[in-house]
């Protein structure tokens, strides 16, 4: 009898234990608890602790309340000067609403990156659809940012969620743009290049016209200079010359005639037609160079 008893009690006690069980929940600080009956949101407003409810009727569910990171694929957007941009990003959020994110998602975190990445996109579309390629490019990237977060966290608070920031990791060109406009900056550049080697072959142009210039100078003072010098020198030979005849005309004749024989044997001639009685034999005939009297 007293073991039947014992049984009874110990059933009673686990069933005890266990209705506790099913109708104890626990809200960690990291997360936010949304109380449930029957698929109806009933209480969301839950701090950490230890709570209590009515099993099979009401369910709890909990949601991560720390902040977390959408990172999804990159998009193309087009500027105001309609070119295409490739944008790779990531955006910060975290649920401040956990009833009105139930609503929006029905609690699933797919369903959740799938409505934040569009509302997020199209404040992107917005802000790069007012800008040029350049200003989004490297003008005005830290603004953008600002803006897209502003926006973004207002087109997502139907969601029940804050977007804390958001940021452009890279914006690039398509593979088409980026080859056209590589082909501007070619074009740019080796017209660059041309008009640089065309000054270049200017400039070489006017310094060996000016170095010609000089060359011409320095040789014409100098063949002035020269035939100054020579024309001083013929006078002052000119000068010793009549000098020595004056002091010695019979030496001075003698050398005369010793200079023209040379130069005639320096030819090479081997036959000369000459008079007998020429002065050119005057002194082959006496080396006093006296006249013959037939000549005289």
């Amino acid at each position: 009898m007293q073991s039947g008893k014992m049984m009874l009690g110990l059933v009673a006690l686990g069933a005890v234990v266990l209705i506790l069980w099913a109708s104890a929940f626990f809200v960690d600080q990291r997360e936010l608890a949304l109380k449930l009956r029957l698929g109806e949101i009933v209480d969301s407003d839950y701090e950490p602790g230890l709570y209590f409810l009515v099993p099979v009727l009401n369910n709890v569910m909990t949601f991560d309340k720390r902040i977390q990171t959408l990172d999804t694929p990159a998009e193309r957007f087009l500027t105001i000067e309609q070119k295409d941009v490739i944008v790779d990003y990531y955006a910060k959020w975290r649920i401040n609403n956990v009833a009105q994110f139930f609503r929006s998602t029905g609690g699933l975190a797919d369903r959740a990156s799938q409505l934040l990445e569009a509302r997020i996109n199209t404040a992107l579309r917005d802000e790069f659809g007012k800008r040029t390629i350049q200003e989004v490019v490297s003008g005005e990237r830290r603004e953008i940012m600002d803006t897209l977060t502003r926006q973004a966290d207002e087109n997502a608070a139907d969601l029940g969620v804050e977007i804390i920031d958001v940021r452009v990791k890279t914006i690039d060109l398509p593979a088409e743009v980026s080859e056209s406009v590589y082909g501007r900056m070619r074009a740019e550049r080796e017209r660059v290049a041309r008009d640089l080697r065309a000054r270049g072959a200017e400039a070489a142009e006017r310094i060996r016209a000016d170095a010609d210039r000089q060359r011409t100078e320095i040789v014409a003072d100098a063949y002035r200079e020269a035939e100054q010098i020579r024309g001083g020198g013929d006078a002052e030979s000119a000068e010793i010359y009549a000098n020595s005849f004056n002091q010695n005309r019979e030496f001075y004749s003698f050398w005369r005639s010793l200079k023209a024989y040379r130069r005639v044997f320096e030819q090479g001639g081997d036959m000369m037609v000459l008079k007998p009685e020429s002065d050119f034999f005057r002194y082959f005939k006496d080396q006093q160079g006296a006249v013959p009297p037939s000549a005289q």
